[in-house]
């Protein structure tokens, strides 16, 4: 029976998702529905849809799974997600509306298009589409792992991960496909008042209904598990004072170029929307100091969690507490805190392919939309099928997704404030980053000296694209510097001519 109640609130929920983002794009499918309009929702979304679709791309299943069994398994080290994410929105107060003024005036869809206009070499573009693809496939692959998890565990059992991998991708490919980044930030709203609702529930019943309220809670976890309270947390995870720093250092400045976190970007209507944005955001970010304290506070209810079980803390919490049709309600956010940023992560993999490399054929270049259209198809089967058949390969590769987007940092930013950046400076720069991060990450070294990979990864980057650019000789370039930079601009920028590229 409760496997049935649970179940059956799920399902309704999902087919309302399709439908909600489906009709998203209701009335939209006549002249502007090319790909500006399917992949940044026609440059028109407000403050509202922008906040939930933003603040969904980082409120992933992360924050009901890993955030929770982080809590559990080290304690204090999980604060790193709410530094960077904090400081990550306000580097993004600058950042954002200089890329998105820099690709309105120019008619650009992504950090490909970006890329390979500043420099302009469209097979640049390709390339970053390319590498971009490499380290945003694990997440897809991730999200499908996570929400397969949920359902499976709020059903009771009664749905199997297959099926639950399964459901994950259909749902996601079912609207994406058609409603694109509109209909992502249409179900954020949903998903976002059900995350609201319930990890506020679960604020309060947790600790009241486990230990008679916090006070008692706090008591126990000072007493007994001081360990999870102090750097570097319990156990021998390197994860020290060093190594927050700089994770969270690392990360405020990736996220600002993360190819989902630029989608948001140039979605929005004007500038300002992203300025308000960027002071709002932060609030969202109280909500995840929910799972890492229940994730503590599983410590004492359901102890001996030992490695992906201990991602099950918070619902372990739930399952065995709540009413079915409730778990089914909490199922639901979490489950829909997947299929968000994995419709987004879809949609750009698609986007930077079909603008980037698929358009560089003679016979797509007119065909943009759905080329890309068709490559969010391929992406989500992909990620499915090695999630059926080899479940490890993308998970080693979400090891550096972060720490290797961040290589993307010269090329991306510097080489949009910096004219004399040369392309050999940022393509050496590149290769020597991704090759060292990748070489102390597969080799176990990460924590490296107490500090993030991925710092020491960047440092050696932009050192060798220095070196490079000031060694070799100046880019021919005769473009004048408002064509190659980007700039924030206060006053209204006016419309591209051709802004969203072939339909």
């Amino acid at each position: 029976m409760n496997a049935a109640v649970a179940t059956s609130v799920f399902g309704v929920f999902m087919v309302a998702t399709v439908a909600l983002g489906l009709l998203a794009v209701r009335g939209r499918r006549g002249g502007g529905g090319g790909l500006a309009e399917w992949s940044v929702g026609g440059r028109s979304l407000g403050t509202v849809f922008i906040w939930v679709l933003m603040a969904g791309e980082g409120y992933t299943s992360f924050s009901y799974l890993g955030a929770a069994g982080w809590g559990y398994n080290y304690g204090a080290p999980v604060l790193y997600v709410v530094a960077y994410m904090s400081c990550g929105y306000a580097v993004g107060y600058v950042v954002g509306p200089m890329l998105w003024a820099y690709a309105r005036r120019h008619g650009l869809v992504g950090i490909t298009d970006m890329v390979a206009h500043r420099f302009g070499r469209p097979w640049l573009g390709a390339l970053t589409a390319v590498l971009a693809t490499v380290f945003l496939l694990p997440y897809i692959q991730l999200q499908i792992t996570g929400m397969g998890v949920v359902v499976s565990t709020i059903s009771y059992g009664a749905i199997s991960l297959n099926w639950a991998y399964f459901i994950a991708f259909a749902v996601t490919t079912g609207f994406v496909v058609v409603s694109g980044l509109r209909g992502s930030a249409w179900v954020s709203v949903l998903k976002d008042l059900l995350v609201i609702v319930t990890l506020g529930f679960l604020a309060i019943y947790v600790p009241v209904h486990y230990f008679d309220g916090y006070g008692p809670f706090l008591d126990r976890l000072v007493t007994e598990k001081s360990e999870w309270l102090t750097f570097p947390g319990h156990g021998d995870s390197g994860l020290g004072q060093a190594w927050f720093i700089t994770t969270s250092f690392l990360n405020s400045l990736t996220v600002v170029i993360f190819p989902t976190t630029v989608a948001g970007y140039l979605g929005a209507r004007n500038a300002d929307v992203l300025r308000r944005n960027a002071m709002w955001l932060p609030a969202y970010n109280v909500l995840l100091f929910v799972p890492m304290l229940l994730g503590m506070a599983a410590l004492f209810v359901v102890p001996g969690l030992v490695g992906a079980e201990s991602n099950l803390a918070l619902f372990k919490l739930v399952v065995d507490s709540l009413p079915a049709w409730s778990v089914g309600v909490i199922g639901v956010a979490a489950a829909l805190s997947s299929i968000v940023p994995m419709a987004v992560f879809m949609l750009v993999i698609g986007t930077m392919w079909g603008r980037s490399v698929l358009s560089l054929v003679p016979r797509w270049e007119r065909h943009q939309k759905g080329a890309a259209q068709l490559v969010v198809v391929i992406a989500g089967s992909l990620a499915l099928l090695l999630t059926y058949t080899a479940p490890n390969t993308l998970v080693r590769l979400s090891l550096i997704s972060y720490e290797g987007m961040a290589q993307l940092l010269p090329m991306v930013l510097l080489g949009l404030m910096w004219r004399r950046l040369t392309l050999a400076g940022a393509l050496s720069g590149l290769v020597v980053g991704v090759g060292v991060v990748c070489g102390f990450v597969f080799t176990e070294n990460d924590p490296v000296w107490g500090v993030n990979a991925g710092i020491v990864a960047l440092a050696a980057n932009l050192a060798v694209a220095l070196a490079v650019t000031y060694a070799g000789p100046r880019d021919r370039d005769d473009r004048p510097d408002d064509e190659v930079l980007a700039r924030d601009e206060l006053e209204p920028v006016a419309e591209p001519a051709a802004a969203g590229g072939a339909g």
